[in-house]
């Protein structure tokens, strides 16, 4: 029997072969995703996103954000967030 054990090179052609992107990118492509849910669909502050999401920071999250979206967590949010009736500051 002959056992699956590509190299990491290999694996990671193949991965970008099947989904289009690298390893790295994909994860990334992923947090972000997970932000945007956690940013429409909870008040959780951007410090308390990144960490879930596992990027860390509100700083690296912002910069990442930014590169895929083009736009800021908390502008993203005032356009997609969910209505709190009202109270949601516009400032």
């Amino acid at each position: 029997m002959r056992k699956a054990n590509p190299s990491p090179r290999t694996l990671a052609r193949r991965f970008a072969d099947q989904l289009g992107a690298s390893p790295g990118r994909w994860l990334l492509q992923q947090r972000v995703l997970a932000a945007r849910a956690l940013l429409e669909e909870t008040e959780l502050s951007v410090e308390t996103i990144a960490i879930r999401v596992g990027l860390s920071s509100a700083a690296n999250l912002r910069r990442r954000f930014h590169a895929m979206v083009h736009t800021t967590p908390a502008a993203y949010r005032r356009s997609f967030g969910r209505s709190t009736g009202g109270t949601k500051s516009t400032s």
